[in-house]
């Protein structure tokens, strides 16, 4: 079964992952994916019972399907959509919490062109709803990783429908984001920023 992307690109599947010995003697260069470790983390938050958070599966639509029986049908051909919303979301300490995590090799700004406007609307939504919202963002050359509150964001993203600037530049980011160091039980402890920024507990 082949599964491609909006334009055409065939998925060439799950990159391998590193083994733990690997990844624990050289974690800063172990080149794994901002998805992937926000994965592993998840993946430890659930399990020691600190937060329930999933990514949201890549909505697929189906082109072309074989019935070889009356009682079976193969899929030959399907495309991922665009998401419609934000990658990731659940439940810390009874808030509701959504985001989205995004990569750039980009070593002096973040492109506001990795959004796309639903994303915006929907995270304003989330808002205004009172849930707790933002951004995960990897300097992927720099190997850096942020978080910036989505309200930033939108405040950025008006810039830009304004005619300003149509990035992010690093040193707005490191303004009002909130560095997240690079661990390996979780990889990104993202959970411990917003303890501090939407829970006021400064002694994280």
């Amino acid at each position: 079964m082949m599964f491609k992307y909006p334009g055409g690109r065939a998925y060439q599947g799950e990159k391998q992952v590193k083994s733990a010995a690997s990844l624990e003697t050289n974690y800063a260069n172990r080149g794994m994916t901002l998805e992937e470790d926000l994965n592993t983390t998840n993946q430890f938050y659930r399990e020691h019972g600190i937060a329930i958070i999933h990514k949201k599966p890549t909505p697929i639509q189906i082109v072309h399907v074989d019935y070889p029986k009356r009682s079976a049908a193969v899929i030959k051909e399907a495309y991922f959509k665009q998401p419609s919303t934000t990658d990731y979301n659940g439940i810390y300490r009874g808030r509701y919490i959504d985001f989205e995590a995004k990569e750039t090799r980009n070593k002096t700004a973040f492109p506001l062109q990795n959004f796309h406007e639903h994303q915006i609307h929907h995270m304003k939504q989330i808002l205004e709803h009172n849930g707790i919202c933002f951004v995960i963002l990897r300097f992927t050359s720099l190997n850096e990783t942020y978080l910036l509150d989505a309200k930033h964001l939108l405040t950025f993203w008006q810039r830009k429908q304004s005619g300003g600037r149509k990035s992010i530049a690093k040193h707005e980011i490191e303004q009002y984001g909130h560095y997240i160091s690079l661990g390996y039980q979780p990889p990104i402890d993202y959970i411990k920023i917003v303890e501090k920024i939407y829970f006021n507990n400064a002694s994280v």
